[in-house]
């Protein structure tokens, strides 16, 4: 799962979180929900971090993050 700018599909989910318009393919979302999405600044710079209930299989286990 990352993150990409696109316009909302008549098949997409939107929704905002602290005023930002989130835009996610609702089969993809009934997988994933619930969807946390956190802003974080470290040492190695800044990014987006998401975390949901997908089983990521091998790699993630029960969650799924990425920056």
């Amino acid at each position: 799962m990352g993150l990409a700018l696109d316009e909302s599909k008549e098949d997409d989910e939107v929704f905002n979180e602290q005023g930002i318009k989130y835009v996610m393919s609702k089969s993809l979302f009934e997988k994933v929900k619930p969807v946390e999405i956190d802003y974080v600044q470290s040492a190695h710079g800044a990014g987006f971090k998401l975390s949901s209930n997908l089983d990521g299989g091998e790699g993630c286990g029960s969650s799924c993050s990425t920056c």
